[in-house]
């Protein structure tokens, strides 16, 4: 399940966003004021973040610039703030598409897949971490040259984790990426889902790189090449 921050101050306008995104099944995380954003977007790493401009805090300008610095994710921008110079700015920024409001939510869902889809197309379909690599267009792992077998949850993690070296991650927020926000079981299945996946990779050398333990904090893929 795909991840966007919406980064919108109005509360009405962000609960229509979240309403058709989650029924187009995507995971929201919205976000009201612009000095939570950056930490927010960070913490929760989406697939892609959608933007308004005239924000409390942090604006909209200052935060697309940062993201773009950092390479944290696409951005749409959604704001009032329509006219050519206005989208031309946005654009020179760094925005991936620039929706004007007021918006129709269906297209607002069109534009986010197809940015999507072009953020997928453009992405290096191999990450090397040393001897280990990471095939997320086709679901495969190897190490030494070798598939690694693991199955269809791990493998998820292992991709999830992957795709953001050496950022740190809690158990929940494991929990809602990979079993889903409605998932009733333990937290724990994450604990032995690591296992699992450490033992798999029990000659991945830790000169290259190794998931962590990080007490009180979470998990971390940790990459040292």
């Amino acid at each position: 399940m795909e991840t966007i921050v919406v980064v919108e101050d109005e509360k009405p306008i962000s609960k229509v966003l979240q309403a058709y995104l989650k029924k187009a099944n995507f995971r929201v995380v919205p976000c009201y004021h612009g000095n939570e954003a950056i930490p927010l977007i960070e913490n929760e790493a989406p697939d892609l973040i959608i933007l308004d401009v005239m924000l409390p805090g942090q604006d909209g300008w200052s935060i697309l610039e940062e993201v773009n610095q950092k390479e944290l994710a696409p951005v749409i921008m959604l704001t009032a703030l329509g006219e050519t110079p206005d989208r031309l700015k946005g654009f020179k920024i760094g925005a991936d598409d620039y929706i004007p409001k007021p918006f129709e939510g269906e297209e607002v869902v069109a534009r986010v897949q197809a940015v999507l889809k072009r953020s997928r197309r453009h992405s290096p379909s191999i990450h090397r971490f040393g001897s280990l690599q990471v095939n997320p267009s086709a679901h495969e792992v190897k190490l030494h040259g070798e598939i690694v077998e693991l199955t269809p949850r791990d493998l998820a993690l292992l991709l999830f984790m992957s795709k953001h070296p050496n950022q740190t991650f809690t158990r929940d927020q494991l929990i809602e990426h990979i079993w889903g926000w409605d998932y009733e079981g333990s937290d724990r299945a994450v604990d032995l889902a690591v296992k699992r996946i450490r033992k798999s990779l029990k000659t991945w050398p830790k000169e290259e790189g190794e998931i962590k333990t990080l007490r009180g904090l979470g998990y971390q893929f940790c990459v040292h090449t």
